[in-house]
């Protein structure tokens, strides 16, 4: 069992910045991709961005630019750097992890973080 608990959300102004942080316990060996994924009032949950224990990362369209996801393996640890934040942008985010690269659904999930941006 992996357990992912989330950090660093809150309310912040349009064009703000937040850095949100997952910290991985557990059977962190068997992890090999992270991900942040978010889901907005009536909206389906979306991915918004991942990286792979080799480091390769990929990212929504629309936070492309914007957002930059990174890992340090020495503490377990995931972050998704947000910058130039819209309203469009709230919504609660969860850390996933997954065991295998390929896997189309992720195995471990965290709580979700709301990040709340204001216009």
């Amino acid at each position: 069992q992996v357990q992912l608990v989330e950090s660093g959300g809150g309310l912040v102004q349009a064009g703000g910045f937040l850095r949100l942080s997952c910290a991985a316990s557990g059977s962190i060996f068997s992890i090999n991709t992270m991900g942040w994924y978010r889901q907005a009032p009536g909206k389906q949950r979306e991915l918004v961005a991942a990286i792979t224990s080799g480091g390769s990362t990929n990212y929504a369209g629309s936070v492309k630019g914007r957002f930059t996801i990174s890992r340090d393996n020495a503490k377990n640890t995931v972050y998704l750097q947000m910058s130039s934040l819209k309203p469009e942008d709230t919504a609660v985010y969860y850390c996933a992890a997954k065991r295998h690269v390929l896997a189309v659904q992720y195995d471990y999930w965290g709580q979700g973080t709301q990040v709340t941006v204001s216009s």
